[in-house]
């Protein structure tokens, strides 16, 4: 069995108030674990299943900035992240990370502003992260900060990047894992989902629950427009115009 960083998470509903939106969110509203069995885990299903807002919250019990980047990282550009990070307890493994990234893709414009004030206080050069487009200032914070034994947390890293760069990063992520890191992932990338031996669990359906790749809705509806595409687009435009 892979031995994780991070073996599982525990959420204490009492240290929430009853009045919490928190509590409406139907996936997140009823799990008090999740156990982590593979080294690449990914969170799937619709907008506003609660995702990204459990994932922010491990990133954060686990000791990261809520905006993003390394440990290192210690700012606040707006305080949007939830209560839920004061409840969640991470159950660590024997193995400690080396390194780690936590890499969000709606804040990392303020990631990379930080970036360049870090390094001018250092007198250090900057990545220039500002300086590049911005697939390619994620690939190439991937390809600097996965290093073996690491803790990545991702929240939609394809937001910014090609078919050809999810490859990439497919490629880098694997990787990585094969140096003995471990990635939790929340993405609505068919490319990404396809990375072998990765566990899915989907937040649809009111619930969290493990789903194979072909039964993920990014999978699904990939397909079918791939296969289907005049079919689907000739019913969908025609519906929308009635």
């Amino acid at each position: 069995m892979y031995h994780n960083i991070i073996q599982s998470i525990q959420i204490h509903w009492n240290q929430i108030d009853n009045d919490s939106y928190l509590r409406q969110i139907t996936a997140i509203n009823s799990v008090r674990s999740i156990a982590f069995q593979k080294p690449i885990t990914f969170f799937v299903g619709e907008n506003g299943t609660g995702k990204s807002t459990l994932l922010e919250a491990i990133a954060v019990a686990a000791g990261f900035n809520p905006e993003g980047g390394t440990k290192n990282y210690s700012f606040s550009t707006y305080n949007s992240h939830s209560e839920l990070c004061e409840a969640v307890k991470i159950i660590r493994g024997i193995r400690r990370e080396g390194w780690g990234y936590f890499l969000r893709a709606e804040s990392f414009y303020n990631v990379a502003t930080q970036e360049e004030e870090y390094a001018r206080d250092a007198l250090v050069p900057s990545e220039a992260l500002h300086q590049k487009s911005h697939g390619e200032s994620f690939l190439a914070v991937a390809q600097k900060h996965f290093k073996p034994n690491g803790l990545y947390i991702l929240d939609e890293p394809e937001a910014a990047l090609s078919v050809q760069r999810q490859l990439t990063l497919l490629m880098e992520i694997d990787r990585c894992v094969k140096e003995g890191s471990q990635f939790i992932i929340a993405t609505h990338s068919p490319i990404l989902l396809g990375i072998p031996g990765a566990e899915i669990f989907t937040f649809d359906e009111g619930k969290i629950h493990p789903c194979t790749y072909e039964e993920t809705d990014s999978y699904q509806v990939t397909e079918i427009f791939v296969n289907h595409r005049e079919q689907l687009l000739k019913r969908l435009l025609e519906e929308d115009a009635g």
